[in-house]
């Protein structure tokens, strides 16, 4: 029968995709058949949808909550309509929470599907429906109404709401899956019969299609979808699920009645749930009769808006060969891609380094690429399309309202960085071409990499531009050339400064009796806040001096060599005062295309070692210009900064006693080394945070000013570490200027310090600062690590998640009157879970320390219950098997549990029963499938080892086992265990009669 459908599927597609004219007349004809319900426009679908299970089915209407997960470090984005109710699916949701009231529910969420799991990013634009952002309408019962209900609901909101012809419509349902053990879901099927669905409109479909799982474990069940014919007149049975065009599914209705446990198996849910999810763009072109989503009231005002700032002609809708210069293509990708970024940017996404940050920055990439190359949009156009998003969607998630001008600059600055990379990189790429001269089909991939390395391109990007013409990456080169450089990442970062190029004592004695003079680095100080609060820095212009390769100093280094370069002059920040030292790139006069990138930078007796790997020849006397990674530099001035005000807070709060011991300042976090008797206790820990947060909220000045290392001794409060300082020297003080920390009656205590690093200028660019970890490292000496800004917000975010999932195992332990082993095993083990959680995320250290008080609490509390049900259950089992096997010395028998504790105590027990006994008792392990095996032997039995006893007969089942003369135990894998009793009765009689 299956291959009967998929030679019928097979046919139709083939018919479906002809190109003749009859088929097409064919489509249009039926396609009128349909009266379209042109007064649904999208506010209208959103609104029926919500207002239909809250006036008719008493829904709570619960508001969209924002594409950046709370505390979910599974999730780069919240991508589907359930993300936020997980905690209810779970069983984790606070129970002093609004959430644990909701039974039923609706909503429509703002979903974003870009990285990880579900990744629609590279197919957007390519065809007509594909989305990185979307709305999913959703409604859900949390043990309330479950199937019956929920088919009976959607059928008439589509029906008689939406006015959708029953005809159209088809239903397919779970089929059952042999292996899993799992029926057909024959009660779906018959009360989609009963509600009137013809039963050649209702398909059964196996796992893949028809059973819906949250992940590897948790909730799961299954679901029935109603796809819809856009064509009509015919029976399309045979094109559900078949990847046409023409019938496309519009809603899934998962019924979640399993839980996938660990071992794979399925248990049944104690409360049934319904969690259904229909994407708005897809029943939005449902209604208004349009075959693509970009044809719909979603995108129209925005495809105009890109057509009027545009030089290009008018959108069409065409896809493939017939899209000629990619031009619809590019109106999908900009029409998509600025919805996502608005609503990204609104809800506290911004385009970054890592994570979701990342993934957006990529989207912005894109969508510039887009506008600019193909659309030849002027340059801040895609800004400028925010306001038509805000009007489209702004009545329903009113914050893109709220945040329109924040979300044009965060677009227009980001866009105007990556024109200019652009800009290069075209240049870079079409140089490369013209040296192929068509001879190889395949794009190097070194150039392909150091444009991703250093201007930030996306793989993806760099594939697409490619493709235009006719090219393509060596993906298994990027792959080597991406792990080569995250290994020598980890080996930078396990041996620091060991990796660098370090001129020794007769290299640097050469440059200086050869008059090179020490380099200029002034410059990486000259930064400025714009009037619009964005940093600039300015690039600068340099000459080599020397270059240093295979331990010796050389004129010229040739192309894909690793070396030192010692320039006049540079803006580059070399690693020294716990500062990461700067990356970034510099490009050569006269080979403007090629860009040498700087992988580190160190001091070495006045001269600044920029470390490259050569892109092509470098000679002693090239003129350069340099170009600093801003982002990493900004990232780390931020947690310099910051540093500098956790060292004053420690002091303020823990005494004058405590003493700077070591700091490290990177991009992506501080570390700081300070003397303290004991560990910081968690109050003192949010003191500290809050006397930091308090500072970075005043977004007071930061001043820093040169003085003669003579007159900073006569500053009060000045923080210094042992090392030796330049005259004159740097002082860094926040809020108070440098000239009246001299008049020190009038000097409030504030941060004041020696510093050569770079720092911001107002302290509120910090953001935020939380304290992740705080340990001894040796006694008297603590070190703390801490994120801030975004960083510091997640932790915040992951902290609370945690805190809700523990205080819920809590209630849910407490409210057990009449525990069984079996659950409470259950429990134990979340805890277990929970405590490797909270060890591990990035929470605030102050709240990791609370929760693991009460995880341990809790530990304690469930092996106290575990050990006497244990003991209780072993009795039981021990005083069976005790009227069992009577008198007998040596005792074999089997036992059916799971656990080795209960098995161990079931024999210590039996033996205290039957003191002249030897006995080994034997278990089946259910869930592992294999064979537990526990003994014991009376002391003074020379005869007889227990360890010898165990470890024979766990060899017999395949196993290994250990122990002492008197007891033991082990493992063996399935066997017949009938025949391992008889082995291991002979196996010790043998032995104690060979003794007698």
């Amino acid at each position: 029968m299956a291959a009967r459908i998929r030679f019928f599927k097979h046919r139709c597609n083939a018919l479906i995709n002809m190109n003749s004219t009859s088929v097409i007349a064919l489509r249009e004809c039926l396609s009128r058949s349909y009266h379209v319900q042109k007064d649904f426009s999208s506010k209208q679908v959103r609104k029926t949808f919500t207002d239909f299970f809250h006036e008719l089915y008493q829904h709570r209407i619960v508001k969209s909550s924002p594409v950046r997960p709370r505390g979910d470090t599974s999730l780069l984005f919240v991508n589907a309509g359930m993300n936020q109710f997980k905690p209810i699916f779970l069983g984790a949701a606070d129970p002093r929470s609004e959430m644990v009231t909701y039974r039923r529910v609706v909503n429509s969420q703002k979903c974003v599907r870009a990285g990880g799991k579900h990744n629609d990013l590279e197919d957007v634009g390519r065809d007509v429906y594909h989305h990185t952002f979307f709305e999913m309408l959703g409604n859900w019962s949390f043990g309330d109404y479950f199937k019956e209900e929920a088919c009976g609901m959607a059928w008439r909101l589509l029906t008689e709401e939406y006015r959708i012809p029953p005809e159209r419509l088809y239903v397919s349902y779970f089929a059952g899956d042999a292996i899993s053990g799992l029926p057909a879901d024959e009660e779906t099927r018959h009360i989609w019969l009963s509600i009137g669905v013809p039963a050649d409109h209702l398909l059964p479909f196996g796992m893949r299609d028809n059973f819906w799982e949250m992940g590897e474990t948790g909730p799961c069940g299954p679901c029935t979808e109603i796809h819809y014919d856009h064509i009509g007149g015919r029976n399309a049975a045979l094109l559900v699920n078949a990847d046409s065009p023409d019938v496309v599914e519009i809603w899934n209705l998962v019924f979640m009645q399993y839980n996938r446990e660990a071992d794979h198996s399925l248990r049944s849910l104690p409360h049934f749930s319904v969690d259904t999810g229909m994407g708005l763009e897809r029943l939005v072109s449902v209604l208004q009769g349009q075959r693509s989503n970009y044809d719909t009231d979603l995108f129209t005002p925005l495809l105009s808006a890109i057509q009027q700032c545009a030089n290009c002609p008018k959108y069409r809708g065409r896809t493939g060969e017939a899209d000629v210069g990619k031009v619809d293509m590019a109106y999908r990708v900009v029409a998509d891609h600025v919805r996502t970024l608005s609503v990204c940017i609104a809800d506290g996404v911004y385009p970054g380094m890592s994570g979701a940050e990342l993934v957006l920055r990529r989207i912005l990439r894109r969508a510039v690429r887009f506008s600019s190359e193909v659309l030849q949009a002027p340059e801040g156009s895609l800004a400028g399309l925010v306001p038509t998003v805000a009007h489209i969607l702004g009545d329903t998630y009113p914050e893109l309202h709220k945040e329109t001008d924040r979300i044009m600059d965060v677009i227009n600055e980001n866009e105007a960085q990556f024109l200019s990379s652009l800009k290069q990189g075209r240049r870079v790429i079409d140089r490369t071409l013209q040296r192929l001269e068509g001879s190889n089909s395949v794009f190097p991939a070194p150039v392909a990499w150091s444009l991703h390395r250093n201007l930030g391109f996306p793989l993806d990007l760099i594939g697409l531009m490619l493709e235009e013409k006719g090219m393509c990456i060596d993906q298994q080169s990027i792959d080597e050339l991406a792990s080569a450089n995250e290994k020598l990442k980890r080996q930078t970062q396990s041996s620091g400064r060991e990796t660098l190029f370090h001129l020794d004592l007769h290299t640097l004695a050469q440059l200086q009796a050869d008059k090179v003079p020490q380099t200029d680095d002034f410059l990486k100080y000259h930064y400025s806040l714009g009037p619009d609060d964005k940093y600039v820095f300015q690039p600068c212009h340099a000459t080599v001096q020397a270059l240093y390769c295979g331990q010796a100093l050389v004129s010229e280094v040739a192309e894909g060599q690793r070396c030192g370069v010692v320039l006049d002059r540079t803006c580059f920040y070399a690693e020294q005062g716990g500062q990461s030292h700067d990356q970034g790139y510099f490009i050569k006069d006269g080979l403007q295309d090629v860009m040498y990138p700087v992988e580190a930078v160190h001091l070495a007796g006045g001269y600044v070692v920029h470390q490259v790997t050569t892109a092509d020849v470098l000679t002693k006397g090239d003129q350069v210009q340099l170009y600093v990674d801003e982002a990493q530099r900004l990232a780390c001035m931020v947690k310099h900064t910051a540093t500098h005000i956790l060292n004053f807070a420690l002091r303020q709060h823990l005494g004058p006693s405590v003493e700077q011991r070591g700091s490290h300042v990177a991009a992506d976090r501080l570390r700081f080394d300070f003397s303290v008797k004991g560990s910081l206790s968690t109050t003192q820990l949010q003191e500290i945070e809050k006397s930091i947060r308090n500072i970075i909220t005043e977004d007071s000045a930061v001043y820093i000013e040169e003085v003669s290392l003579a007159r900073v001794k006569d500053i009060p409060g000045l923080r210094t570490v042992e090392e030796v300082y330049p005259d004159p020297v740097r002082v860094v003080s926040v809020a108070v200027p440098i000239s009246d920390l001299f008049v020190s009656q009038t000097v409030r205590p504030t941060s004041v310090e020696l510093c050569c690093g770079t720092h911001l200028r107002r302290t509120g660019e910090i953001g935020d600062l939380v304290i992740v970890s705080e340990r001894q490292m040796v006694k008297g000496i603590s070190r703390i690590i801490a994120v801030t800004g975004d960083d510091a917000r997640q932790a915040q975010e992951a902290g609370q998640a945690l805190a809700q999932e523990v205080e819920s195992l809590m209630a849910r332990l407490a409210a057990v009157t009449s525990p069984c082993l079996a659950s409470t095993y259950r429990l134990a083990k979340e805890v277990g879970v929970l405590t490797d959680a909270v060890d591990c995320t990035p929470i605030p250290q102050w709240q990791r320390r609370e929760l693991q008080t009460h995880l341990k609490s809790l530990q304690r509390t469930t092996n106290t219950i575990i050990r006497k049900l244990e003991t209780k259950e072993a009795a039981v089992k021990a005083q069976s098997l005790k009227q069992k096997n009577g008198n007998k010395t040596v005792v074999v028998d089997t036992v059916d549990t799971d656990s080795i504790s209960v098995l161990m105590k079931t024999v210590n027990q039996y033996s205290g029963k039957a003191p002249g006994s030897v006995v080994m008792l034997l278990s089946h392990q259910r869930h592992s499938g294999k064979v537990l095996c526990a003994c014991q032997v009376p002391k003074g039995l020379s005869a007889l080892s227990a360890n010898d006893w165990a470890l024979a007969v766990c060899a017999y089942l395949g196993g290994n086992a250990g122990g002492s003369s008197t007891v033991a135990k082990g493992t063996g894998n399935v066997a017949d265990l009938a025949v391992a009793i008889r082995y291991a009765e002979t196996f010790a009689k043998d032995k104690i009669q060979h003794q007698c």
